[in-house]
């Protein structure tokens, strides 16, 4: 059996749609954030699909599927922590985005938009981008430093060294790479860069997933051997 993996959506539901179409012996999805559109919408997808949050999310839609009511019946979220059963998987989330001013404020106290005015638009509270919902903190960190026997490994960050599109600055975050000690999962994915890159950190193969319009994955779910696959 394989299982499928997508990175960042960003509202393409359709070529979401047209990827499970095209591999319907595929029964469910990984996914490390971002679905939603710029509008702040979501949508029922063609298999289960098992999602963390990105920083382009409405979260406002989160913090209603983490008091059990999700945005569609095929539309899974995982909290961060774990671990979460997720087919044959047991797996691990982090997602969100790294934030040194609010990384040690409890989760629960992170604060929603405070409905800031943008010209020349309507934006939705939950996805205006002072929305501190959008970040990971230290306690989840934490959290997920204390999970054993992990298959996967979600997160919406990347571990360190990552220099996307060859920049100078290193993009990753070093409590990834953190969590990836203590941890040991099987596989690590990852997002939020829209580049597709395969390496090694801390002994565990972590991949970085390209936008879902360019390509995602095909991943056997007892050999994890990864196939990429052209959208």
């Amino acid at each position: 059996m394989h299982i499928g993996a997508l990175g960042d959506i960003h509202g393409a539901f359709d070529t979401v749609q047209q990827i499970m179409d095209r591999h319907a012996d595929v029964p469910l999805w990984v996914q490390v954030g971002d679905v939603a559109s710029n509008d702040g919408e979501y949508f029922t997808p063609l298999r289960p699909l098992y999602w963390i949050k990105g920083n382009n999310e409405d979260f406002d839609v989160i913090a209603e599927a983490l008091d059990g009511r999700p945005p569609s019946p095929t539309l899974h979220y995982l909290r961060n922590g774990g671990p979460h059963l997720v087919g044959p998987w047991t797996v691990a989330a982090l997602g969100g985005t790294f934030a040194p001013s609010w990384y040690h404020t409890p989760a629960s106290a992170l604060p929603p938009s405070r409905g800031r005015w943008v010209a020349g638009a309507s934006v939705k509270l939950g996805k205006s981008r002072d929305d501190k919902r959008r970040h990971f903190v230290r306690d989840e960190v934490t959290a997920c430093k204390t999970l054993t026997k992990i298959d996967v490994f979600l997160t919406h960050e990347a571990p360190r060294p990552f220099h996307p599109a060859g920049r100078r600055i290193d993009a990753g975050k070093t409590v990834i790479n953190e969590v990836l000690t203590s941890m040991c999962p099987r596989l690590h994915l990852f997002g939020h860069h829209h580049e597709f890159t395969d390496s090694v950190r801390q002994g565990v193969r972590s991949i970085g997933l390209d936008v879902v319009t360019k390509s995602y994955l095909l991943i056997d779910a007892e050999s994890f051997k990864c196939e990429r696959l052209d959208t």
